[in-house]
């Protein structure tokens, strides 16, 4: 006889709690008359960390599919469209030293490899543009602070790809009332305190610290970086990677703006400082900064001192903010998926803020569940396996990425910097990987898997824009590919001009937006 899961409980509020149960809850749903019942159990006593205000483009199709309101989410959760990512002082540590990680992807990108296009001229031209702004708009639309729509764009809908800069403590209680109003999420507050067994190791029942006891079929972890229920109960080992990401602090800091009509970047700003880097995030009402550093390399004070030499302010001037250290440890669990339990977000691992990949993480974590978790228990270790294998395969291509920034610099300015160029501590499959890119442009066939966290375009966006060097084909590049790709180019030229000059900034959409719904798609 078959079990059936009627009850899927998951333990941990926050955005990665909520995110995991809209995802799954409106999954569930749609596609069942009569769906398991989901429990949210979140402490009251556990504040949000709330550091990952960025997102990636995949969270308007995450909400859409919850069925969340854009209009009402940009309103409620103080949210900004973010467009890319500007890496400063990232090369060489110069003034002007600069280079976009755009959201769009270049032009024709499918079908076309422009990059190896713009490597060719760049070889035969001296002045050729960057490479972002060769292959698409975004760069330009950001340096302007222009938005990524109109106001008669339609909800979710888009002129120019574009993901948020959002508020994480409103977004998380955004979430929470649409999830329990909407989606029909039961919400527990309590503090777990016990956790009970089946004879088999799966886990049957959790007990609050009231005596509560609250039974499942399947349980999910968001419980932070506590781990109750995939650290702590089960005891799955953690894969510390920090002999390759050297960060494990940050200094967080709201700032707010001069006054209510200042401009609002469309991007994160991502500025590199002597052991580490500074966000600085435009929201509606505010600026979210931080400095995330390594701790080996610098003292606290002496990081605290470089955030405020950042925001140009003496420690009298500093005095109202409030700054908020942050310790983590870089790395995740040797596997998230065991027995009838599966940790999301911080309880399965947590890296570095750089390239906001932790909320994606959750995302495409819950998106996995509520697409194969099984209706029996029966073959759970098979999806547990197919999870696993994935998701370790998702981590190491993160931490690749992610060291793809710091490797590549030409800063010899601090031993944090000389260190991150060290062979010794690059992993042995970006090291493979760049070794093939120093003779051909990163292209699709590159890596496994038809979706990836992030593409073949977003390694070309920071190679070229970090001034990476691949050799041109010693065949050439025919006549005929050589037109197309320059068309394309000059497409993206014309383009750029023209969405520069009809854009709004991101500060006059939001500020429509807020007297205005936008249209339903």
């Amino acid at each position: 006889m078959s079990q059936p899961i009627r009850e899927i409980i998951i333990v941990g509020g926050g955005t990665a709690g909520w995110i995991t149960a809209g995802t799954i809850a409106a999954k569930l749903n749609r596609a069942h008359h009569n769906p398991p019942r989901i429990t949210l159990v979140e402490s009251p006593n556990v504040p949000i960390i709330g550091v990952g205000e960025g997102t990636w483009p995949t969270m308007r199709r995450s909400l859409q599919a919850m069925g969340v309101n854009e209009t009402e989410f940009i309103r409620q959760c103080n949210v900004s469209f973010k467009q890319g990512a500007k890496f400063c002082g990232w090369v060489t540590g110069a003034v002007d030293d600069g280079y976009y990680h755009p959201l769009v992807l270049p032009k024709d990108f499918e079908q076309t490899n422009l990059a190896e296009h713009w490597l060719s001229l760049q070889a035969m031209h001296n002045k050729v543009p960057d490479f972002a702004n060769s292959v698409c708009s975004q760069g330009a639309l950001c340096e302007h602070g222009l938005a990524p729509k109109l106001i008669s764009t339609p909800e979710y809908d888009s002129v120019a790809n574009y993901a948020y800069h959002l508020d994480a403590g409103k977004f998380s209680k955004f979430l929470q009332h649409h999830c329990v109003e909407q989606l029909n999420v039961q919400h527990i507050y309590a503090d777990v305190e016990v956790v009970d067994s089946h004879l088999n190791g799966d886990i049957k029942s959790l007990t609050t610290k009231k005596g509560q006891t609250i039974e499942g079929d399947f349980f999910i972890d968001c419980t932070g970086f506590k781990s109750l229920l995939i650290g702590e109960h089960f005891k799955i080992p953690f894969k510390s990677c920090q002999d390759i990401l050297f960060n494990d602090k940050a200094i967080a800091v709201q700032v707010p703006y001069p006054d209510k009509n200042s401009p609002i970047a469309s991007h994160t700003i991502s500025t590199a400082q002597t052991s580490g880097w500074i966000w600085d995030i435009g929201l509606a009402n505010r600026r979210g900064v931080g400095h995330v550093y390594a701790s080996d390399y610098i003292s606290d004070v002496q990081a605290h001192q470089q955030l405020l030499d950042y925001l140009n302010l003496t420690e009298a001037q500093a005095a109202d903010l409030t700054f908020r250290p942050i310790t983590f440890k870089p790395g995740h669990r040797q596997k998230f998926w065991h027995k009838n339990c599966v940790a999301v977000g911080l309880s399965a691992g947590f890296l570095e803020p750089l390239e906001a990949s932790a909320l994606l993480l959750v995302e495409i974590s819950a998106s996995f569940i509520a697409q194969q978790l099984p209706a029996v228990k029966e073959p759970m270790d098979v999806i547990a396996n197919r999870f696993n294998r994935l998701f370790l395969y998702r981590w190491q291509s993160i931490i690749d990425f992610l060291k793809l920034h710091y490797l590549l610099s030409k800063r010899r300015d601090s031993q944090y910097w000389i260190d991150n160029q060290n062979p010794k501590f690059i992993p042995d499959s970006l090291q493979q990987m760049l070794s093939l890119w120093r003779y051909q442009s990163p292209w699709h066939e590159d890596f496994p898997y038809a979706q990836e966290v992030f593409p073949a375009a977003s390694y070309q966006y920071v190679l070229y824009g970090m001034g990476f060097h691949t050799q041109a084909n010693p065949s050439g590049l025919s006549l005929h590919s050589q037109q197309q790709a320059l068309q394309w180019m000059q497409k993206n030229a014309m383009e750029t001009k023209q969405l520069v000059a009809q854009m709004p900034s991101n500060r006059t959409l939001l500020n429509a937006i807020a007297q205005q719904q936008l249209a339903k798609i």
